[in-house]
């Protein structure tokens, strides 16, 4: 599903002009992201949880020459899903 797909059906679904439930989604997607950079997670009940992830330093391989690397620390957006959503994709 795209991103106008899901406009599309919480429009019909809700009785919206496309034009308010993109304005909604964008802005629900939006606090998502405010919140995951500020550091703080995001848990939406039923859904799932979104939180900030950091990965250590590793050394890894040039797949070219095969020489090792060094690959820095850093932080990545991650999801768990909750049990609801476990429940309803098995």
């Amino acid at each position: 599903m795209t991103k106008n797909e899901l406009v599309e059906r919480v429009a019909k679904k809700v009785g919206l002009t496309k034009k308010t439930s993109f304005e909604a989604i964008n802005t629900v997607f939006a606090q998502i992201r405010e919140s995951l950079a500020k550091g703080d997670k995001v848990v939406i009940t039923g859904f799932g949880t979104f939180k900030v992830r950091t990965r250590n330093t590793r050394v890894g391989r040039n797949p070219q020459t095969g020489s090792s690397i060094k690959i820095p620390s850093h932080r990545l957006a991650g999801f768990t899903a909750g049990k609801t959503l476990r429940r309803l994709i098995k």
